[in-house]
């Protein structure tokens, strides 16, 4: 199994590791996620209809309301939300949410993980450390 390693910045302190979820489009948590399922329910969304609950969720940016932070955090109050988020570059959404969620998040990594983690990969995101281990499935 190949593994690949990556290094980038802590954003929310953590280290979880599960299965990778990986949009190359932005994600609108208001609206866009439904909290009770984990879903993706955005119309015509590449992931629509997949759940995000208990993965690492690999996605560009958020798009959308400051209301997607709220919608983060009752994801993982009730246990359907992303065991971790990495982003290419994390803005505030996504970060109020992750914090008030205590999901970890990463950012800015030394390659691309929307190229380099696919959908299936086992991910372990350190985020103390700023480290993502890849095993590719």
């Amino acid at each position: 199994m190949t593994e690949i390693i990556l290094k980038g910045h802590k954003v929310v302190k953590g280290k979880v590791e599960a299965e990778a979820v990986v949009s190359h489009k932005p994600i609108g948590f208001a609206g866009g996620v439904n909290p009770n399922t984990g879903q993706i329910v955005e119309i015509g969304h590449e992931l629509e209809g997949v759940s995000i609950a208990g993965k690492i969720l690999v996605f560009p940016v958020e798009k959308g309301s400051t209301g997607g932070s709220d919608v983060i955090y009752e994801m993982a109050r009730l246990q359907k939300g992303p065991k971790g988020i990495i982003n290419l570059r994390a803005k505030s959404i996504v970060v109020v949410g992750a914090i008030l969620a205590n999901i970890p998040v990463i950012d800015r990594l030394d390659g691309n993980p929307l190229e380099l983690i696919c959908t299936g990969d086992h991910v372990e995101l350190d985020a103390d450390q700023g480290i993502v281990r890849v095993k590719k499935r």
